[in-house]
C-alpha cells in the first residue's frame, strides 16, 4: 500500500500527547518527531516530551498547523475542533477511538478534511 499524501506535511499537532511510553499520544509523538517531522505536543499536563516543547492548547501555537491528530477522548476532540476552526486548521487525522459523529459532521461543516486511521500505522508503510 502506497504512503498516505498528508504523511508529505510537515508540521503536526498531537493533541493528547504523553510522556508514558505506553501511551498512544507518547508513541504518535515520538515516532512523528523519529520521521523527521515538526511535531508539536499539545497538553496541558506537560511542558516537554521527549525534548519537544509541549503546548497546552492549540492556540498557543504561532505557526501554521498542516494537521491535527487527535489522541484524545470525544467528549475533549469536540473542544479541541473548536481551536481547530479558530486556527484555520484544514485537516485533522483521527485516530481509533477519537471520532464521533459530532466531530466529523462538524469538521466537514466547517470544510475541515477528516481521515479515520491510526497514524503509526500509515507510518509503517
Amino acid at each position: 500500500m502506497e504512503k498516505h499524501p498528508w504523511l508529505d506535511y510537515k508540521n503536526w499537532a498531537v493533541v493528547g500527547a504523553s510522556t508514558k511510553p505506553e501511551r498512544y499520544g507518547y508513541k504518535i509523538v515520538n515516532e512523528l518527531a523519529k520521521a523527521k517531522y515538526n511535531v508539536l505536543p499539545i497538553t496541558p499536563r506537560y511542558t516537554h516530551i521527549e525534548g519537544i516543547i509541549a503546548y497546552s492548547s492549540l492556540l498557543d501555537i504561532e505557526g501554521e498547523i498542516d494537521v491535527v491528530n487527535f489522541v484524545v477522548n470525544p467528549r475533549i476532540g469536540i473542544k479541541v475542533l473548536a481551536d481547530c476552526i479558530s486556527k484555520g486548521v484544514k485537516r485533522i487525522w483521527l485516530q481509533p477511538g477519537t471520532s464521533s459523529e459530532e466531530i466529523v459532521s462538524t469538521a466537514k461543516a466547517n470544510n475541515i478534511e477528516v481521515i479515520e486511521a491510526c497514524v503509526l500505522v500509515a507510518l509503517s508503510r
